[in-house]
């Protein structure tokens, strides 16, 4: 009977350790945001192993590692997400380091350290690990912690090596998508640096030369008092086509990037922006200094193409202009107070989203009939670096 019962308590247990198995494979399957899959992971594994306290690190350049997940039963965590932690010594994070392999440290009250004798004041006695491997170089480790020495059996290191497993698949996932991410971002980076060049092509080329003409053409004028009235006719019909042509010009290269957003920020060109604009402009905040360049640049062609739609579409008498920095994204909105209804499918809002998105960001239109139209850009303007794969270090 004793053995029927174990046989049954090793069955169910063994079952619970692939439902398990399979819950974070699900997320792993549906792209779970990083940090929520960690917190997941280490929730599953604390349950399966009986603990109370399982955390994932990341091995960083400098010789220490970060936690970047953990579940610790409702306590207060010795160690918060964010936290980071020397790998010297013997503990269980140099150990498998080093090794590249699972690693266990029964009892702590035998191991010398600094970092080691700051475990045991946290209460962590026993710890058992395995690493977790991204494109055969070692990223991080799971780890799980016991209050207790000697509490792991000695089968502990594959059952966590399993989840290390599906770690790593998820951190492929999110490595393929930063790269994806970052790819496009450099796309676009290129295209913004190709039209400031473009930009100055035409400013100290054909500007120049234009301007070049209408000051001939202006002394021109100056020398012919005397001329017939059809010569004088003449050259002051070409004195306007060439200022015509002037105006064209700087028009098609503020289009292009405007010079004044690289000679005096985005707030000098939201500005300028505002003062061209055929409907009434309110700058309520730009708080754009210090934003990188191609952030910057995709702000204001943000508002550049939400002015434009409203001045065309919205039958608007008042639009309001914000740029804000909120939690590492800068906050672009432009909000009128027309008919609404817009269209967010047409082609200039398309290209906006497609830009907005290549930096990490989303594109929003709230428009409904009769309440205006508000279009809000969240862009990306810190690179974040929570998940980062893989450490440049084989294995072993």
């Amino acid at each position: 009977m004793t053995d029927d019962r174990d046989t049954v308590a090793s069955l169910e247990a063994l079952l619970e350790e692939q439902a398990a198995l399979r819950r974070v494979a699900t997320l792993v399957a549906c792209d779970t945001e990083p940090g929520r899959l960690f917190e997941a992971v280490c929730k599953e594994v604390s349950r399966v192993l009986g603990v109370h306290n399982t955390d994932i690190v990341r091995f960083e350049d400098d010789g220490t590692a970060t936690v970047v997940g953990l579940w610790n039963g409702g306590s207060e965590p010795s160690f918060p997400v964010g936290t980071s932690v020397p790998v010297a010594g013997e503990t269980v994070t140099a150990k498998l380091y080093r090794s590249g392999r699972p690693e266990r440290v029964d009892d702590y009250a035998s191991v010398d350290g600094e970092f080691a004798a700051t475990l045991r004041e946290v209460g962590i006695r026993s710890v058992v690990g395995a690493p977790v491997n991204v494109a055969g170089r070692l990223w991080g480790a799971i780890m799980a912690v016991s209050d207790r020495p000697f509490s792991f059996p000695a089968d502990t290191e594959g059952r966590i090596a399993d989840f290390a497993e599906l770690v790593t698949a998820a951190v492929a996932n999110v490595d393929a998508r930063e790269k994806l991410a970052a790819s496009r971002a450099r796309i676009v980076e290129a295209g913004y640096e190709e039209r400031r060049r473009l930009e100055r092509d035409l400013h100290d080329g054909a500007q120049q030369e234009l301007v070049g003409v209408v000051l001939d053409l202006k002394l021109a004028q100056q020398k012919l008092p005397d001329a017939s009235a059809e010569a004088r006719r003449l050259v002051d019909e070409a004195l306007e086509r060439a200022q015509a042509g002037i105006r064209d010009l700087r028009d098609l290269a503020a289009g292009i990037h405007p010079s004044v957003l690289t000679d005096r920020g985005l707030g000098a060109a939201l500005e300028t922006l505002a003062n061209r604009s055929p409907v009434p402009v309110e700058l309520e905040a730009v708080e754009g200094d210090g934003l990188p360049d191609a952030v910057a640049t995709t702000a204001y062609f943000v508002v550049a193409e939400a002015l434009t739609n409203a001045a065309k579409h919205a039958c608007c008498e008042q639009v309001e202009v914000s740029v804000r920095i909120e939690d590492g994204w800068a906050v672009v909105e432009v909000r009128d107070d027309g008919a609404g209804g817009a269209d967010a499918s047409g082609s200039g809002l398309r290209g906006l989203a497609d830009r907005v998105s290549a930096l990490g960001g989303r594109l929003e239109v709230e428009s409904a009939v009769g309440e205006g139209t508000t279009v809000r850009a969240r862009i990306a303007a810190v690179r974040s670096g929570a998940v980062r794969v893989p450490v440049p270090r084989e294995v072993g």
